[in-house]
């Protein structure tokens, strides 16, 4: 029987632990409306990865690859599923996300791209790796977060455990206008779960045509007069996990679960890089708005022995996480950021315009997490002007050849303004993940 590599949670703030097996632990069990700076992060045992056979990758489904690191498997097991049930319920889920989606979860590509590395000037012993996850469900990483949420709804289900057989599945609900939500409604679609989507007034264009063909509820957020600072689709979101919505969200601190299926980016890009060269990677530079995927990336890798300095890259027009870093390194450092939340984290105002839209979380939630990653590894956060993120975006399309969105090519523009500054070598090799796909 293949075993559970996770113990369970511990909270970076209160060191508060929650057992591997707790249903719907979502969050910190001392956070509260009144308090909600806690986030729980994984407790796993060291483990090396398994090399899933990336040869074949576009057979591979990760979640499956990487079963037993996740979470989920661990949750699965301590309640009673055998490991054989364990890996039919991951597969039958793919199915059903892959006939909505018309892709299942597979290893995406992760390779040195010729051409965006000589336009960067790279000498052959350096390089930029691309990781294209515009090919993934939902065409960007976040299906990634969510999938393991999902899975732990279905899982209880499957066992008669659900505390809503009786009275109807409460509804899913989820604080985003973007690639988040077109995840969210994706996996929703492919189990028949409502949900409703927490949008800002101005949101419209593709991303709202494709939540109506998903049969989302979507709810638009003005913001009110008696609201406090920050994003009012993120206050009305709260309100319906208050009032018994299910958190289907990718913000750690609102349910830690998107933190789990996260990783196997991370781990994807461990394996792969190990497999395709030996040397390893110096830098990986990744765009931020809530934080999740660079918290998620830097885990991954971490626990694949990838010691890459992590650069957390958002845009001038909001850049929370700079000044949470600085705010930290006045009080001492990363070791003690977790004490001074209120102090390093809070709501930017007033929010830029940028191209990169999808990255302009007025608050990076997942903070805690890509601060400890940057400091450990040497890395920190980089902020990049708008013509960096215009050109990044350029070349992202023109010379990688890829479809993406300007926020899913900002970890490039994260590149050029790290080139200009003269803080990679052209002999070094560097990661970004382009995620999210251009919509019309």
């Amino acid at each position: 029987m293949q075993r559970s590599l996770v113990a369970g949670w511990r909270c970076l703030v209160c060191g508060a632990h929650v057992d591997v097996g707790e249903p719907l632990a979502w969050r910190c069990p001392n956070s509260s409306a009144a308090d909600r700076r806690h986030e729980l992060a994984v407790v796993a045992a060291e483990a090396p990865l398994t090399d899933p056979g990336l040869d074949q990758a576009e057979a591979v489904n990760p979640f499956l690859a990487f079963r037993e690191h996740l979470v989920w498997d661990g949750f699965a097991a301590a309640n009673g599923m055998t490991a054989a049930a364990r890996a039919i319920l991951l597969d039958d889920l793919d199915q059903r996300v892959a006939a909505v989606a018309g892709t299942g979860f597979r290893i995406t590509p992760f390779a040195r791209h010729e051409a965006l590395s000589a336009e960067l000037g790279f000498t052959t012993d350096g390089g930029v790796w691309v990781k294209d996850e515009t090919g993934n469900v939902g065409g960007s990483h976040k299906a990634r977060h969510l999938f393991t949420i999902l899975a732990q709804l279905v899982t209880l289900e499957s066992l008669g455990r659900a505390p809503w057989a009786s009275t109807g599945r409460p509804d899913l609900a989820i604080a985003s206008c973007g690639n988040a939500a077109v995840a969210a409604a994706t996996l929703a679609a492919a189990v028949g779960w409502p949900i409703r989507v927490f949008v800002p007034e101005w949101a419209g264009g593709p991303v709202m045509s494709r939540l109506t063909e998903l049969q989302a509820t979507v709810v638009t957020c003005p913001r009110r007069p008696e609201d406090p600072p920050g994003d009012p689709c993120v206050l009305r979101f709260r309100e319906a996990v208050a009032a018994g919505a299910i958190p289907f969200s990718v913000q750690g601190p609102e349910n830690a679960w998107c933190l789990d299926g996260g990783r196997t980016i991370g781990w994807e890009m461990a394996t792969q890089i190990a497999r395709l060269d030996a040397s390893g990677l110096d830098h990986v530079v990744v765009q931020v708005g809530a934080g999740a995927l660079a918290a998620c990336a830097a885990a991954g890798l971490r626990a694949g022995g990838i010691g890459a300095r992590i650069h957390a890259m958002q845009t001038e027009a909001c850049a929370p996480l700079e000044r949470a870093w600085r705010r930290a390194a006045d009080a001492g450092g990363a070791d003690h950021a977790a004490d001074r939340w209120a102090a390093c984290m809070w709501p930017w105002e007033p929010v830029g315009q940028t191209a990169a839209d999808g990255i302009v979380d007025d608050e990076t939630y997942d903070w805690l997490p890509v601060v400890e990653a940057m400091a450990t590894t040497g890395g920190g956060p980089v902020v990049s002007q708008e013509h960096d993120v215009l050109r990044g975006w350029q070349l992202v399309r023109d010379v990688a050849g890829i479809d993406a969105s300007a926020t899913g090519a900002a970890g490039v523009a994260g590149l050029l303004t790290l080139l200009d500054r003269g803080a990679i070598d052209p002999d070094q090799r560097v990661a970004v993940i382009v995620s999210g796909v251009q919509r019309r």
